[in-house]
């Protein structure tokens, strides 16, 4: 068996495929075929939901809750999802998308039989606005607290002192929209971050992001995602023709191929526990 060969990246969301495997996991039935549309969600990193949308042969056609991750050791393990346990890409395991299914399988699905899969297109759309706007709003976010390092953090896609990179422990995509995390302890401000400057500023920097993204999203700039190859485990960046320059940041998940495909994306920073910011960036999508 080889690694799932994948064409989200492309914007694709419908392919022909061949079945290689169906599993009873633990989570439902989990059909693996030889390529796919779907994106699915990292194990590792959870921050964008796998793709939902069907499987279908001849007229036999079932549905796709979500795509996962799977992945087969040397010695023949099967694990879908949280149950893989190595990281994804690790050597001596061969890396697959997994459909789980909502139900069970047809009779039809079974190894080498051909179907046809198409992906939820009005969902992937969603989930790669809310992506996108993650990033962007990651970066403005960067650029609004430039000011506060008394130490060199390291910089961001654009060059900025890399708070994202810093503070980040959790991101969460959904349709149009996300929600991220950021930890303002004793690690940060030994790292040389004013925490108590951004507290008492928060609305100014809250602001300045909301203005930098307006800009953004008036500059219509282009967005690709850029692969080193076409399998699941291939790394891929997402590249972004700002203004400013180009953005390139290392991302496994869906994006637009444009932000004119947005009317606006905003955020809201909130500081109700001083040790953990939220920010939470909410799009509005062009009609």
């Amino acid at each position: 068996m080889s690694a799932t060969l994948v064409s989200f990246a492309d914007g694709s969301t419908s392919g022909e495929a061949v079945v290689t495997r169906v599993e009873a996991s633990p989570v439902g039935t989990v059909v693996v075929t030889d390529a796919t549309p779907f994106h699915p969600v990292d194990h590792t990193w959870p921050d964008q939901p796998g793709d939902s949308g069907t499987i279908a042969i001849g007229d036999e056609r079932v549905v796709v809750a979500e795509a996962l991750m799977a992945a087969v050791s040397e010695e023949g393990e099967f694990a879908v999802g949280v149950d893989i346990p190595v990281k994804r890409g690790a050597e001596g395991w061969t890396w697959l998308v997994g459909h789980l299914l909502d139900g069970e399988a047809a009779a039809g699905f079974v190894d080498g039989a051909s179907v046809r899969l198409e992906v939820d297109a009005a969902h992937r759309a969603g989930l790669s606005r809310g992506h996108t706007a993650c990033h962007l709003a990651s970066l403005a976010l960067d650029l609004a607290v430039a000011d506060l390092w008394r130490k060199d953090p390291g910089a961001d896609a654009l060059g900025n002192p890399d708070f994202e990179g810093r503070a980040n422990q959790s991101s969460r995509i959904h349709d149009d929209g996300s929600v991220d995390e950021y930890r303002l302890g004793k690690s940060l401000r030994r790292a040389g971050f004013d925490t108590e400057t951004f507290a008492a500023t928060l609305a100014d920097r809250e602001g300045s992001i909301n203005a930098q993204l307006a800009a953004w999203v008036a500059s219509a700039a282009s967005s690709r995602i850029v692969t080193e190859g076409p399998t699941i485990v291939d790394r891929r960046r997402w590249r972004c023709e700002l203004p400013e320059g180009e953005a390139v940041i290392l991302c496994g998940g869906t994006h637009v191929a444009s932000l004119a495909e947005f009317a606006s994306i905003s955020v809201a920073l909130d500081l109700s526990d001083p040790q953990l910011l939220v920010m939470t960036t909410t799009v509005v999508p062009a009609a």
